[in-house]
């Protein structure tokens, strides 16, 4: 287990994880439109992966919490979780870069340990990134960005970070399985790839740490899951994916496995 002085030389004594520039990510533009997350890339705005998954899900649980805290308290949860979250990744995302970075606030100072764990359980096999906080899409179809593109391992590997109030099960993560299977997905496509497993890294304020990893069968399995969610999504916008003729072919998801 790390000290906190080997933590603080972690944050300042420049790169950790050596950065491999295998693959060229593209830039993106970020809009939200009417509560829709968009991504702008090469002139094409397609939705992102978790406003697909949030338009297709069953919303009944959220519903039942929101009815017994109260929509206040839900709001202010929500919203609390969201900047701890935001915080959170900012620091993972200066360590991997190897850049210098402080947050003295309350809220600062908790995400900050909780990204200390992050990196000192789950950062530890990672022998190599090849992009951080980067684009994926699958063009026509889908884009979003994702935390951490990386040899993991030895194995190439999408990760996810996610803080949460609570520890997860994993049948009340299927759609963070979902979400990484997808970047998975578009990561192969376009850059020719064969990313071999999906790592979930997460933490709660009381520094309690999990990780969900999915490959093989799982991984595909995942990504069939996804693939009925877009549809999903398509039927509920008047199906935008025949408007944007896009042809999707079997092969190109699972790379001949």
């Amino acid at each position: 287990m790390m000290s906190d002085e080997d933590i603080r030389e972690y944050h300042n004594i420049g790169k950790k994880i050596k950065h491999n520039d295998k693959y060229t990510y593209v830039d993106a533009t970020r809009h939200e439109d009417h509560g829709t997350r968009l991504y702008d890339v090469n002139g094409t705005r397609l939705p992102s992966v978790t406003t697909i998954l949030g338009a297709t899900k069953d919303q009944q649980f959220l519903k039942d919490w929101t009815a017994k805290v109260g929509e206040a308290e839900a709001e202010r949860i929500k919203n609390l979780s969201s900047r701890r979250g935001t915080a959170m990744h900012k620091f993972l995302e200066h360590y991997v870069l190897g850049t210098g970075y402080d947050d003295l606030t309350e809220l600062g100072q908790k995400a900050k340990a909780m990204a200390e764990k992050v990196i000192e359980i789950g950062l530890t096999p990672v022998e190599e990134y090849y992009g951080s906080e980067v684009t994926l899409y699958y063009p026509g179809l889908y884009a979003g960005s994702t935390d951490l593109v990386c040899k993991h391992n030895g194995k190439d590997t999408v990760v996810d970070f996610k803080q949460s109030n609570r520890p997860k099960r994993e049948e009340w993560i299927e759609d963070y399985f979902m979400q990484i299977a997808a970047y998975c997905m578009a990561h192969d496509y376009v850059h020719n790839s064969k990313i071999e497993q999906g790592v979930i890294m997460i933490c709660t304020p009381d520094l309690y740490y999990q990780e969900f990893k999915v490959e093989g069968a799982e991984l595909r399995k995942w990504k069939h899951k996804f693939l009925k969610r877009l549809d999903m999504y398509h039927e509920i916008k008047h199906d935008e994916k025949e408007q944007a003729k896009v042809n999707m072919n079997p092969e190109d998801f699972f790379n001949g496995e």
